[in-house]
């Protein structure tokens, strides 16, 4: 007796909690409440950038270029049902200084961070026609630094951070950036849709580590009328883009940079000397990039949130999160040293991309390498640093956001989207113009959560789920109105709303 006694307390001991489970997971189910009568900012595109691997890795064998070219930009899918690519809607290419050219005495310590004049850009023009193959419409030319002939010491980078042009040469710089659009646009049939003539403003970029020019406001207005005056007189289209500031607060605080903050009042104030708003070819658009704004949760919300009504005051302005890697130690929560191919940095990436999109409202959102040869936490593909041929391989970070590039397209709008009673499910929603609803939904617990879907009008019909998680990269399944989001995962959600 003592025996059967014995077992079968063991087995309450089994059963009691797994009754108890059971019961937490059927009244544990998180309702996700969409209401498509309320939406938000317009999406203009997710895209990410070619400096600096790709004037090397866009020179590599045939089937290597092109498979790293249709994981960032195809939107196919196998048999069945697989996206072969995350399907990016923009493409940022970067207009070298010349360094290259220079060699070791430019200055610049690392061979892959000099940049060639474009007319020696085989890679990146290969990258960008590939890009356009595989039906990317939107393109966007970046500097970091002027050409080296044109600037103050001859170098990419700048003294002791002085804006290293002089504002005679701004007319010059226009000229040699609208020579580079036609040029480009002869050689290749692309014409880019935008010119982001300034990078990081607010940085010194004394150290020689990589291109980049400092500017205060008043110089950024400067150099951006001469651009605009050029391109009018050219007739080149192309629209420009202001901003690109190096956090995301000097957009709208002053910070410790007064006369490099509080640019949207700068550019986008009538009453301000260095506003630019009036210029035919300024897109209605501010920049900025996330670095140093993402942690701890609190403070990311309250900068987005910040953000967000200064961007609100001024109508119809948008706001593009135009740069982002993993960076520094992130409070304690994440170090951007040493390569991740995990989740875990593909879950701090994908908080990241909620928190622009769904507080600070971003209209974009694009990353910075697109391919790295680092062992940093900046790329969305990784290879060998080798400018010949080498090995390649995906990460899923690069998967994360094909979450959301692949499913939200240019055009979408932001859906409102409520979730009851779960403050660790990060759930946006948005309508694609043909009507498709695309749900995104970011769980880093360790905890697999069900949702249901609840619909203020209509209903999503044909669902589908696509999960990225340590076992697969947008992996398709059917699903029904009652779904489970997996652990440690980001799961997009399709349909269509009926």
């Amino acid at each position: 007796m003592r025996k059967k006694i014995s077992n079968l307390t063991t087995m309450r001991k089994i059963i009691v909690p797994l009754l108890l489970f059971c019961s937490i997971t059927a009244t544990g189910q998180t309702i996700v409440h969409i209401d498509t009568d309320t939406t938000y900012q317009t999406i203009d595109n997710f895209g990410a950038s070619d400096a600096w691997s790709c004037q090397f890795v866009g020179n590599w064998p045939e089937q290597k270029k092109n498979a790293i070219a249709d994981w960032l930009f195809s939107t196919d899918t196998t048999a069945t049902g697989q996206p072969m690519g995350i399907g990016l809607s923009m493409w940022r290419y970067n207009i070298g200084a010349g360094t290259a050219e220079q060699g070791d005495s430019s200055a610049i310590r690392d061979e892959w961070r000099r940049t060639y004049n474009w007319q020696s850009q085989s890679g990146q023009l290969w990258f960008l026609q590939a890009a356009k193959q595989r039906k990317v419409k939107q393109f966007l030319a970046f500097l970091n630094s002027p050409p080296v002939n044109l600037t103050i010491n001859g170098k990419g980078f700048a003294n002791k951070g002085n804006c290293n042009i002089s504002p005679e040469k701004y007319d010059a710089l226009a000229n040699y950036t609208a020579d580079v659009i036609t040029g480009i646009h002869k050689k290749t049939g692309i014409l880019f849709d935008y010119i982001s003539p300034v990078n990081e403003p607010q940085w010194e970029w004394s150290d020689g580590g990589q291109e980049g020019c400092p500017y205060n406001n008043e110089q950024i207005s400067g150099v951006t009328k001469s651009i605009s005056e050029t391109f009018i007189e050219r007739k080149l289209s192309t629209k420009i883009i202001i901003g690109e500031a190096g956090k995301l607060d000097y957009l709208y605080a002053k910070a410790d940079k007064p006369a490099k903050g509080e640019q949207i009042t700068a550019f986008f104030n009538n009453g301000s000397p260095d506003y630019l708003d009036n210029l035919p070819n300024i897109r209605h658009t501010i920049s900025g990039h996330s670095y140093f704004t993402t942690s701890p949760a609190p403070a990311a919300i309250r900068i987005r949130n910040d953000l967000s009504k200064n961007i609100a005051a001024v109508k119809n302005l948008t706001f593009w999160q135009s740069e982002y890697c993993i960076l520094g130690d992130n409070a304690g929560e994440i170090n951007g040293e040493k390569r991740d191919y995990g989740m875990d940095a593909a879950l701090y990436l994908a908080r990241v991309i909620y928190y622009d999109l769904a507080v600070a409202n971003a209209a974009a959102w694009q990353y910075w390498l697109a391919v790295s040869p680092y062992d940093y936490k900046d790329g969305l593909i990784y290879i060998d640093k080798n400018t010949k041929d080498g090995q390649y391989r995906d990460s899923k970070m690069m998967w994360a956001l094909g979450n959301y590039s692949r499913f939200v397209r240019p055009g979408a709008k932001r859906i409102k989207t409520t979730v009851s009673d779960n403050d660790t499910l990060l759930v946006s929603t948005y309508q694609n113009t043909d009507r498709t609803i695309t749900i995104v939904a970011v769980n880093s617990s360790k905890d697999v959560m069900n949702i249901s879907l609840d619909y203020k009008k209509g209903k999503i019909k044909k669902l589908r789920s696509y999960i990225t998680s340590d076992t697969g990269n947008l992996e398709p399944i059917a699903v029904d109105n009652n779904i489970n989001i997996p652990a440690r995962s980001v799961v997009t959600i399709t349909g269509n709303i009926k």
